[in-house]
Formats: C-alpha cells, structure tokens, sequence
C-alpha cells in the first residue's frame, strides 16, 4: 500500500487515492485498464458532474436528517426542522471550509480536531448550566427565521 502524508513524491499519496485503488482492484476483473465512466452521456465529464452532484446531495439530505434527529429528540420536531433548516449562508460556508481543511491534509485534521476539543473543554469549564443556555440561545436564534445567526 502506497504511504499516506505529506511527500515530495509526484505518485497520489491521499487516502482517497489509497482506497480508491483498492476499490478498483477489488471490482474491477481488469484494473489499471481505461474504462468510460458510467452514466447517461457519452461525455466522461458530464458523468463526473452528475455523480458528484448526485453523491453531495444524498451527503447532505442525510447529514440534513441526522441533524434533525439529534436535536429532535431534545427540542422537539418542529424546533430541530427550523434550526436544521434556517442556518446561515455564512454558518454554512464555515463549517464546509473547516470540513475541507480537515480532509485535505493530517496537519489540517489535528488542527481541526484539536480546534474542536480546545471547545469542548471550554464549555466544559464552564458551568453545565451556563453552557447549556448559550447552546440553547444559539440554537433559538438559529431557528429564528429572522433571525441573525
């Protein structure tokens, strides 16, 4: 298996290059060998357009859905639906741009995950209940379909 990191080798050295292989091996009886992209046109681009959409849009109506069930279950259906739903264009683009960062790289994975637990032991510090009212107050203004957040 090829080394995953940080290279000055010019050979594909990210896990999705790494798994990807493996899939390929895996399915296909003659790897390695040119095959058309599967899908409607014959313009291999236009299919790698359409999965790409295709695969972002049940990503996101699923991560949508396991939103909703999380907060559901603690806020009601109606409350988690509207919070779900009404996120910011700004809120949006910063968790995807953070998500991005954390997949590109390892330095950027453990700058985003010690980021997450640097917050987490923040709210910790603070007291249980005053953390769970700027949580609920964040989460109220995000609901808000007025709302700034």
């Amino acid at each position: 298996m090829a080394r995953l990191g940080l290279t000055d080798a010019d050979e594909p050295n990210h896990l999705t290059d790494a798994v990807g292989d493996t899939l390929e091996r895996a399915t296909d009886g003659q790897p390695g060998q040119d095959e058309a992209v599967p899908g409607p046109s014959p313009n291999p681009a236009t299919n790698l357009i359409i999965h790409d959409i295709m695969l972002r849009s049940a990503g996101r109506l699923s991560r949508m859905a396991v939103e909703k069930a999380v907060l559901g279950r603690q806020y009601g259906k109606q409350f988690a639906k509207d919070a779900v739903e009404n996120r910011s264009l700004v809120h949006t683009l910063a968790a995807y741009g953070v998500t991005k960062v954390a997949t590109k790289s390892v330095p950027g994975a453990l700058i985003v995950g010690t980021g997450l637990a640097l917050k987490v032991l923040l709210d910790r510090s603070q007291s249980r209940r005053k953390s769970r009212r700027r949580g609920d107050r964040t989460l109220r203004r995000q609901a808000d379909p007025d709302g700034k957040i």
